[in-house]
């Protein structure tokens, strides 16, 4: 039995961390449907601005949208939608055999909204109505200000990937921003089945901590976090609070992890794969990940409820010198700087094109 089967049978879900026009004309994405047990996928805007970059297969619609007067990120967004309906559709079986877990596909607002709750909302408001499927989700970060446009657009109906969440604290405060939409569409008697996951960023810890862990430390602390999220996750499915939730019809925030891409190659490449498996939970990665997982990743075990030995993992890096807390808010703040660098870069991308081609 192929490794990726496995882990579907355990229960969790195994997305693709890319998208490219090629990747649906060739079937290559169908392949892995149907093989590697693939059951939905994510996007960011550095994975279409190497998309749009390195393939020609954008340039003839491209030509279109100008000839039609749209420009920049209005173009883009265009781009985009037409890419991640088609592999919404793909997956659209999917989706309704699993009665609407899963076969999801992502697309996140423009990264230049972070800090700004309002247009936040309205911006993904009008993305999903505009691609118009049911398992898209609107990808908005789960930032300080991130977190009352969380709360609006899932009491507005919108389905939600929570994106970078970096600890277990910040998963909690997902977690709630998620739950408080639901409740108010409960008091305004509304149906309370808003989906949602939270991504939980996994590989960049351990490129953190790499230059001062002590050498039995290095490259222990990501798993070590996903776990405590995970212990963190079952705690808030078995709170109270999510009970009467559930209850009344609301279905469960699934924690993705991500980032889960090894980025140092003397490390095994299913690193996040072997350590990070657990039921009802996704794992999205990049193609050479996936690929690696199919090949030889073993398996061995799933994640710890208790979360006991990733508590003493973390604790000794706090003994180590290592601030957990300042950390975790660094790297967010890193990762929301980073996707501000890659949309610019892609706004760019289109311009160039749309100089060439125009």
């Amino acid at each position: 039995m192929l490794p990726t089967t496995r882990l579907n049978q355990l229960g969790q879900s195994l997305w693709l961390d890319d998208i490219t026009r090629d990747l649906l004309d060739s079937g290559e994405l169908a392949m892995y449907v149907e093989k590697w047990s693939v059951t939905g996928l994510t996007s960011n805007p550095t994975i279409f601005d190497q998309a749009i970059t390195h393939s020609a297969s954008y340039d003839r619609e491209i030509t279109g949208l100008l000839d039609t007067g749209l420009r920049g990120e209005e173009l883009f967004f265009e781009l985009a939608i037409q890419d991640l309906t088609r592999a919404a559709d793909l997956f659209l079986p999917i989706h309704w055999r699993t009665a609407t877990v899963d076969g999801w596909v992502s697309l996140e607002v423009s990264p230049l909204l972070a800090y700004d709750a309002r247009s936040t909302v309205t911006a993904a408001k009008a993305l999903h109505a505009k691609a118009s499927k049911p398992n898209l989700f609107i990808k908005i970060p789960g930032t300080q200000q991130g977190l009352p446009a969380i709360e609006e657009a899932v009491f507005r109906g919108v389905p939600v990937n929570v994106t970078l969440l970096f600890s277990p604290e910040h998963y909690i405060a997902a977690a709630d921003a998620y739950m408080r939409g639901l409740e108010r569409r409960v008091d305004a008697g509304l149906p309370p089945d808003v989906r949602s996951v939270a991504s939980l960023f996994i590989s960049r810890w351990d490129r953190a901590t790499a230059p001062t862990a002590p050498d039995h430390l290095k490259n222990r602390l990501g798993v070590a976090i996903g776990e405590r999220a995970y212990s963190a996750f079952r705690d808030q499915l078995d709170s109270n609070r999510w009970q009467r939730l559930a209850s009344l019809g609301a279905r469960t925030q699934r924690l993705l992890f991500a980032s889960t891409g090894t980025k140092d190659p003397n490390l095994s490449d299913v690193l996040y794969v072997d350590g990070l498996a657990a039921p009802n939970t996704v794992n999205t990665m990049p193609q050479a990940t996936l690929q690696a997982t199919a090949d030889h990743a073993v398996i061995a075990r799933s994640l710890s409820r208790d979360g006991r030995e990733s508590a003493a993992t973390v604790a000794a890096f706090e003994d180590a010198g290592v601030d957990i807390a300042t950390l975790a808010d660094k790297l967010q703040a890193e990762g929301a700087a980073s996707f501000v660098t890659s949309w610019q870069d892609l706004l760019q991308t289109i311009d160039a094109k749309s100089k060439v081609l125009s």
